[in-house]
């Protein structure tokens, strides 16, 4: 990966519906070269373009990280049951106390009260709801790894 590539990639980072046109000229190559580039990305580091919707304004004001610990034998239950909830948003196997943590979204507390009772079939589990986002999901600037 270059300097372009990687000024590529930050410029998707920062909005994934920039023309080719536009990466072209920003990244000072050709917009066949973009395209290029641009399809090597997709095929190599990039897993898809996701719009960043505004929960709260659809009304999921809750927003919360329930960790779980979870048995290994519960391990194949609990991913069935995850997968089916919508409202778990990204679910990471970690170290620690707990092996599980999920972010979710819902409407009011007895919704997420509702979903911390099913959950806790599987185990014991802590949660921690968020009053407010101090740092937006706002990507990872690429750098140059050369020093």
């Amino acid at each position: 990966m270059d300097a372009t590539d990687r000024k590529i990639l930050n410029l998707l980072q920062e909005n994934a519906r920039t023309s080719l046109k536009d990466l072209a000229q920003q990244a000072f190559i050709s917009a066949p070269t973009a395209a290029t580039r641009l399809n090597h990305l997709e095929q190599t580091l990039l897993h898809g373009y996701q719009a960043q919707v505004d929960y709260k304004a659809l009304g999921y004001v809750i927003k919360a990280y329930v960790s779980l610990d979870l048995s290994p034998t519960e391990k194949p239950e609990f991913y069935r049951f995850v997968a089916g909830t919508p409202n778990v948003l990204e679910c990471d196997c970690i170290t620690g106390q707990y092996s599980m943590i999920m972010k979710v979204i819902y409407r009011s507390t007895e919704e997420l009260d509702d979903f911390i009772n099913h959950l806790q079939q599987f185990g014991r589990t802590t949660t921690q709801i968020v009053f407010s986002n101090v740092v937006a999901d706002r990507g990872m600037q690429i750098e140059n790894q050369e020093h």
